[in-house]
């Protein structure tokens, strides 16, 4: 073996220790990537870790953070969040609601009193005395006039009178100053229906004219108190008295609401207005099951005004208009004792109007017994006139 040399020992020593340290070097170096990674990963998971704080409380934040206010539209309006103030609670009462328990009410047909609404027929109804029938004793058709006169002194009576009101495409028979209505359409108010109206023996019954207020009725509820003037006058107001189908007039009689009314249910309400019209003008009293019948009619139309008179009725005069608002007599006080007269004898019937006059029944009248058509040629239901 070659001695070594002096000189190259140190240097061989310090190789050795250079080559004895490398490895420890190495594999620090090996290890030092792994420590970095690792660090850098930690780094990496502590951004994302604080990323995903930050996120979830600004989340939390912004779901509990109240709603911004709207700005103020006013262009004075400050911006400040200090001084907007929040919108009044009632603005929200004034805003509509889909939902039916917030809908508007229904139109009523009382005040806020309970009272009906002024100016309506219902409310009219309210001031109408409520009595019970008096006796017919005493009534004829005579009592309130002998047929048709003529009150407003035109030179017509007053069946044409009404027949020209009533009628559409009227013409009149000739000489008689367009008096005397020959023809004509009626819309009648009772059937709904277009009825054509020529003057005749035959046909003239066709359409007659009704006194919606009955007459025998107008006499148990106050005119059988009247003096004679003012029961013709009652007879021929032009509010009284209506063109209407013959049939129907002869079905309805003497009538009133709680016995009859027209087939015609769109009429009904303007039919009793007009009863309680009548009635109220003429201070004739209803019957409480003839009120009842009204208001149930009305209730239907709570809203119906009541119709003004169409001509203008004579006044009763001061002696009359007391007597028919003060209580009738004892004597004149309906009873349940006193019986209703006693239906017409059907069994009557006359041949001609010779004989009628013979048996001093002239002129006769629609439901007097032995009244045909044949006796009562221009079919104002007066025969043998």
């Amino acid at each position: 073996m070659k001695p070594s040399s002096p000189l190259h020992g140190p240097d061989t020593g310090r190789e050795a220790a250079m080559a004895t340290a490398r490895p420890a070097t190495a594999r620090s170096a090996t290890v030092r990537p792994a420590t970095l990674r690792s660090a850098a990963a930690g780094r990496r998971w502590h951004r994302a870790g604080r990323a995903l704080l930050s996120t979830a409380a600004l989340t939390l934040v912004v779901a509990c953070a109240p709603a911004p206010e709207q700005p103020q539209e006013a262009a004075g309006a400050s911006t400040s969040s200090t001084s907007a103030s929040p919108a009044p609670a009632a603005s929200t009462a004034t805003t509509p609601s889909a939902s039916p328990s917030t809908a508007p009410p229904a139109q009523t047909n009382t005040a806020e009193d309970g009272t009906a609404l002024a100016g309506t027929a219902l409310a009219l109804l309210d001031t109408l005395q409520v009595k019970g029938r008096a006796p017919k004793t005493g009534y004829s058709r005579e009592a309130f006039g002998d047929g048709w006169v003529d009150t407003d002194h035109n030179g017509c009576d007053t069946r044409n009178d009404v027949l020209a009101r009533d009628l559409d495409a009227e013409t009149f028979k000739p000489g008689t100053r367009d008096c005397v209505v020959a023809t004509g359409t009626l819309a009648d108010p009772y059937s709904g229906t277009t009825i054509a109206f020529t003057r005749g023996q035959d046909t003239s019954s066709d359409v007659q004219i009704d006194h919606v207020v009955a007459l025998s009725d107008a006499w148990q509820k106050g005119a059988q108190q009247w003096d004679d003037a003012t029961r013709v006058a009652f007879a021929n107001d032009g509010l009284e008295l209506l063109a209407v189908d013959g049939p129907l007039n002869g079905q309805k009689g003497d009538g009133d609401a709680a016995t009859w009314l027209p087939p015609n249910r769109a009429y009904r309400c303007s039919y009793v207005a007009r009863q309680v019209a009548i009635k109220a003008t003429w201070g004739l009293w209803v019957t409480a099951a003839e009120k009842d019948a009204i208001a149930a009619v009305l209730a239907t139309c709570p809203q119906q005004p009541v119709p003004t008179t169409v001509t203008a009725p004579a006044q009763p005069t001061a002696t009359a208009t007391a007597t028919a608002t003060a209580q009738p007599s004892a004597d004149a006080q309906p009873s349940a004792d006193v019986p209703e007269p006693a239906p017409a004898d059907e069994a009557v019937s006359y041949a001609n109007c010779d004989a009628v006059r013979a048996a001093g029944a002239d002129p006769i009248r629609t439901g007097e017994p032995g009244y045909s058509r044949q006796l009562d040629r221009d079919g104002d239901g007066i025969g043998c006139e």
